[in-house]
């Protein structure tokens, strides 16, 4: 009779997630649920300050596409060996994206390896300066690691690339 629970209990929270998920969105169409979904990431934008091209007054004449931004999410996570007296005291492991205009999404692509080794070298340097060590995920010390890495990808892709975001960072001690 336990084993059967095990099985059922998370099996019935499924579907009942999926139900209520169903009847939340039922009355709207796929367009109205779409439209929705860009209008409350327009006002977010707007409210965090990093509106699209448009919201801050860039609208120009502009072609919609060339002012829409895109995320190019680096498919393997970067892993940095953090050296100690000549012997690896930790390594970091982090999970990278970079916000490029929406015309660059194949240019990006076709450089994805070259971005990822001149990223890769960003970190190495900042790890053995130090970046790493200590309270790493402290606000100074992100910001500037974000800068070096966004010096770092425009160097190879151009000034196509706006921002970095590191998704996930961690250390794991030797």
């Amino acid at each position: 009779m336990k084993k059967i629970l095990l099985i059922l209990v998370p099996l019935l929270a499924f579907i009942g997630g999926a139900f209520g998920g169903d009847l939340l969105g039922a009355g709207k169409t796929p367009t109205e649920t779409a439209s929705a979904d860009s209008a409350e990431a327009h006002e977010a934008g707007a409210e965090s300050g990093h509106g699209t091209a448009e919201a801050a007054g860039h609208g120009g004449g502009h072609d919609k596409a060339t002012l829409e931004m895109d995320w190019f999410k680096f498919p393997n996570q970067f892993f940095v060996p953090v050296i100690r007296n000549g012997t690896t005291s930790a390594v970091m492991i982090l999970s990278l994206s970079l916000e490029i205009e929406g015309t660059a999404r194949a240019d990006v692509e076709t450089r994805e390896h070259s971005l990822r080794d001149a990223l890769l070298n960003a970190l190495m340097i900042a790890a053995n300066t130090g970046a790493f060590d200590g309270n790493f995920t402290a606000e100074p010390g992100l910001e500037r690691l974000r800068a070096e890495l966004l010096v770092a990808a425009q160097r190879v892709s151009g000034a196509s690339v706006k921002r970095v975001l590191i998704e996930d960072i961690g250390r794991q001690v030797q």
